[in-house]
């Protein structure tokens, strides 16, 4: 399609990819799994967006393919543009839990922006806010037009999602989170920001420790000496505020 989502008709051949089938984060080693119908019911509740239309949308943006790719570059069961995806927080839309959430929240924002009319959510999800702002509603496109009676169909008549069970992705949909330090934690440290800048410093902080460490001959006193020199080294150094224990054990 033209903007943001790009739809994959019923009419038209998407080219399926195979990104890469093992999940390679932590909840797939627990064998922690979900169906994706759980999936589904999860962004709904998430974003407050009925359950049937996103399944509605699944089906017919990609028949639940998490692997589809349209010949436009969208990608995964809610056919997310990379663009638009990047914006959503979604990291791997080939992540079945990702995307799906990440198109829940997009459709949430755009039922959110037509004051809950499906029909013009729907024609912007396929075609873009743009058009539907220049047309002052759904767009004279006949894919657009078709889309929004199929997904429309869909919702209301109910769809079967395939059981396929999944493993459970380590992260959805991207946002940025501020964690809240106890009484205890900010009593004896400090909250500090780390850059790539300060990781670049660490790291030749880092190399200058190890370039200078003690051989094994030397005395107890001269080892001392080392390390009082060592922690004089960091106190110099660009690095945040931080205890150094924190960040090597020497």
């Amino acid at each position: 399609m033209i903007y943001g989502v790009n739809a994959i008709t019923s009419d038209t051949t998407a080219t399926a990819v195979q990104s890469s089938n093992a999940v390679s984060d932590f909840s797939s080693y627990l064998g922690e799994s979900q169906s994706l119908d759980s999936i589904f019911q999860k962004a709904a509740d998430t974003y407050q967006v009925p359950v049937n239309l996103l399944k509605a949308i699944g089906k017919q943006e990609s028949n639940f393919d998490a692997n589809a790719v349209s010949r436009c570059g969208a990608q995964g069961i809610m056919q997310l543009m990379p663009a638009t995806a990047a914006s959503l927080g979604v990291t791997n839309s080939f992540d079945a839990e990702q995307n799906i959430m990440g198109g829940a929240k997009y459709i949430a924002e755009l039922l959110d922006k037509y004051d809950g009319n499906v029909s013009y959510a729907l024609a912007a999800y396929n075609a873009g806010s743009n058009n539907v702002a220049k047309y002052g509603g759904i767009p004279p496109f006949k894919e657009t037009q078709d889309y929004v009676v199929k997904v429309t169909n869909y919702m209301n008549q109910g769809v079967e999602v395939p059981n396929v069970t999944l493993a459970s992705s380590s992260q959805t949909v991207a946002t940025p989170q501020v964690v809240e330090q106890t009484s205890s934690e900010t009593t004896n440290t400090e909250a500090f920001s780390f850059s790539y800048e300060d990781y670049l410093e660490f790291l030749l902080l880092f190399e200058k420790i190890i370039s200078s460490e003690p051989d094994e001959n030397e005395n107890a006193k001269e080892k001392t000496q080392q390390s009082d020199s060592l922690y004089s080294l960091y106190e110099n150094s660009k690095l945040p505020s931080l205890a150094l224990a924190q960040m090597l054990d020497i």
